[in-house]
């Protein structure tokens, strides 16, 4: 594995699907071992004033609190500097030859209703999963 990997989530709003990735991220980072090897990062290119609240009481069922978590500008220059960045599906980012990028093409969780937010974020899970398997030892 390399020195530092670095994941990035990345969609519009930073507010339902990259909050997803990026809490199950840390939650992998965590559970392998990798805190010091694993930099997770994400945002959205306009970001909303809160995360949706279908989400955040989904993933409270799966143990994740998000209720604290902001949605945030990401710019270019962050997302250059990753290894691997994946876009929810809603992404038009023109990024560095040698970032690798995943367009996961998930559908977007807001105003969902609570079945169809925990599909979302069980396949963003084992998304997540994945994307540790294939870069990490």
């Amino acid at each position: 594995m390399a020195d530092t990997l670095r994941f990035g989530f990345v969609c519009v709003q930073n507010a339902g699907r990259s909050q997803m990735s990026a809490a199950f991220a840390e939650r992998e980072r965590t559970r392998r071992g990798l805190d010091d090897e694993v930099e997770i990062l994400t945002g959205g290119t306009d970001p909303a004033d809160e995360v949706h609240p279908e989400v955040v009481e989904a993933m409270r069922e799966v143990d994740i609190d998000l209720s604290d978590r902001v949605p945030r500008a990401v710019s270019d220059d962050e997302l250059n500097s990753c290894t691997v960045v994946a876009t929810m599906g809603c992404s038009t980012l023109d990024l560095d030859a040698d970032v690798a990028v995943r367009d996961w093409a998930l559908d977007d969780p807001h105003g969902q209703s609570v079945e169809r937010v925990r599909e979302i974020r069980d396949e963003i899970a084992a998304r997540v999963a994945d994307l540790f398997d294939e870069h990490t030892d």
